[in-house]
């Protein structure tokens, strides 16, 4: 079942909360996986919503795999990210809350690859040359993650 679907035929466009799981995958270059939105055109970490049942990690594993191609190594929580940043209207109409789950990652196999329906574009960037349009779940993670290195 499309959770997200089935709630929005209950309630129509009404704010809801979200949550999604994600990482911030870095490689040895210190050199950060960044995905441009099919939505809404801005770079964010690979990730996506939590389904019935699933854990966090679980969601994040899936969601990177989905989107990218990649399979994780071991997983460390980075942080948990909410509040007004994390708000947003979809073209549609529909308004959502985020909770953002982000694991830091530098443990991953595979080629990456960008699923078309999920993103336009992915790339690997110097932390010090990421893009400009960047999502708030970026700026956030970014910071705990600069604080803690």
């Amino acid at each position: 079942m499309d959770y997200i679907r089935y709630l929005r035929e209950k309630i129509g466009s009404a704010p809801v909360i979200l949550v999604a799981a994600g990482s911030f995958l870095l490689t040895k270059e210190l050199k950060l996986l960044l995905q441009r939105r099919v939505d809404d055109g801005i770079w964010d970490l690979p990730g996506g919503l939590m389904e019935l049942g699933e854990t966090p990690e679980q969601t994040a594993r899936r969601e990177v795999f989905e989107e990218t191609g990649l399979e994780l190594g071991a997983l460390k929580l980075l942080g948990v990210y909410s509040g007004p940043n994390f708000y947003k209207r979809y073209a549609n109409g529909d308004e959502a809350y985020s909770v953002a789950i982000i694991y830091f990652c530098n443990e991953f196999s595979g080629q990456a690859k960008n699923d078309p329906k999920e993103g336009l574009e992915l790339g690997f960037f110097a932390l010090d040359e990421l893009p400009k349009d960047l999502s708030p779940t970026i700026t956030h993670s970014l910071s705990t993650y600069l604080k803690n290195c």
